[in-house]
């Protein structure tokens, strides 16, 4: 059952509009229904729910379907009401889901992998499912015949999938039967979220960081964004606004502004000497015999990249124009050029109150739901956060 928390009122955060419990284990997935007050869920306790909102404010299921595995993730089409569910034991199962949302009926059952399916995503105009697993691969089957059409393994199993072309972070041009890889894209590993139009793609990671690489310009243009203190496990990006929304399993919830200039992180540079006292580190044991002082720890400027020692990079401080929204080191030269009007923040950050597995987002409604091992599911109005309504021409209900 749902507890209906509040109607929409006018506020600069995020505000609880329901919350779903009733699984019994984590949930893996939950999205919203496109035009209806309906949520789908899968969860590690077997079961696909669909929850409507009655009369009284509350949701409640409309479907209760149990399948023989645990259910890892989902992939819904609404236009078609198809969805698959990828799950424990390596199968992709279709069902084709009623008008009024009061049944679903087993289309197939792929066998896609063989050990528990990571994430998937459908593409109707090719009539292809395409997924990853913890078996290390990546495959790609037919929804007409239901056979399988390629596969492609690598060397780590792959944790997300983003359109048909984009796999953890490596990029895949898929065709039947074959396949060509693109490029891979070092450094990163977690959520995924593909901007088509754009060409940006965004990945968040156990690093607590989010990088957007700038595929459509071609420069290996990457910008860092720093401001959660867990994994990032969930992005959306809102084209129309220019937003991005990122989620941790801590339950924070960043809202970034991407339409605004921003500057790339500089690499960092090696050096067996501070770069501002030319003081030796503790490894540079030539240094620290001729000059009899003993070695310092390196650490680096997150401004300019410098290799320096802990006396000269003693001060922090935002620059939110890199990405930086909470203090970091900085050596003293640049702390002493950035102005006040730098440190203003490009980011806002929020608390969910659970852990955020999964996350989806209506724009034209400004609603997103949340999920996670808490076995909660969380309902929120973002309206007065990422200025939806007003982008999409739709106003609250």
């Amino acid at each position: 059952m749902a507890a209906e928390i509040h109607s929409r009122p006018q506020t600069s955060r995020p505000v609880l509009l329901n919350k779903i419990e009733g699984h019994s284990d984590a949930v893996n997935a939950a999205v919203l229904i496109p035009k209806e007050d309906g949520v789908i869920t899968v969860s590690e306790d077997r079961t696909i729910r669909v929850w409507l909102k009655r009369d009284s404010g509350q949701y409640w299921p409309s479907i209760y379907h149990t399948v023989s595995s645990p259910c890892s993730c989902m992939s819904y089409h609404h236009d078609s009401r198809r969805i698959f569910i990828g799950q424990d034991n390596g199968a992709v199962v279709e069902f084709l889901i009623s008008e009024d949302f009061n049944k679903m009926n087993h289309v197939k059952t792929y066998p896609a992998h063989q050990n528990r399916v990571s994430d998937m995503v459908f593409s109707l105009e090719s009539e292809w499912v395409v997924s990853t697993g913890h078996d290390k691969s990546v495959s790609w089957m037919c929804t007409q015949s239901g056979s399988m059409l390629g596969r492609h393994y690598f060397n780590a199993w792959a944790s997300c999938l983003q359109r048909f072309s984009l796999l953890g972070i490596t990029l895949l041009k898929l065709e039947k039967q074959t396949y060509s890889t693109i490029t891979t894209l070092k450094g990163h590993e977690g959520a995924l979220w593909w901007d088509p139009v754009q060409r940006l793609l965004f990945s968040g990671a156990s690093d607590h960081s989010v990088i957007m690489w700038d595929i459509g310009g071609r420069k290996g243009r990457t910008l860092l964004l720093q401001g959660h203190h867990e994994r990032v496990q969930a992005l959306r990006y809102l084209q129309l606004t220019r937003q991005l929304v990122s989620c941790s399993a801590d339950g924070g919830i960043a809202v970034w502004n991407m339409d605004t200039q921003r500057e790339e992180a500089p690499q960092w540079l090696d050096s067996d000497s501070c770069q501002k006292c030319e003081q030796p580190f503790f490894w540079n044991i030539k240094q620290m015999w001729d000059t009899k002082t003993l070695g310092l720890r390196q650490h680096h400027c997150r401004k300019c990249g410098k290799a320096v020692c802990g006396k000269c990079s003693s001060k922090r401080s935002t620059f939110p124009v890199m990405g930086f929204e909470f203090p970091v080191r900085v050596c003293d030269a640049c702390f002493d050029t950035i102005k006040e009007e730098d440190r203003t923040p490009l980011a806002t950050f929020h608390e969910g109150k659970h852990n955020i597995a999964h996350m989806d987002m209506d724009p034209s409604r400004g609603l997103m739901v949340t999920c996670g091992s808490d076995r909660i599911v969380k309902i929120w109005d973002m309206t007065q956060v990422v200025g939806c309504s007003l982008a999409t021409g739709f106003s609250p209900r």
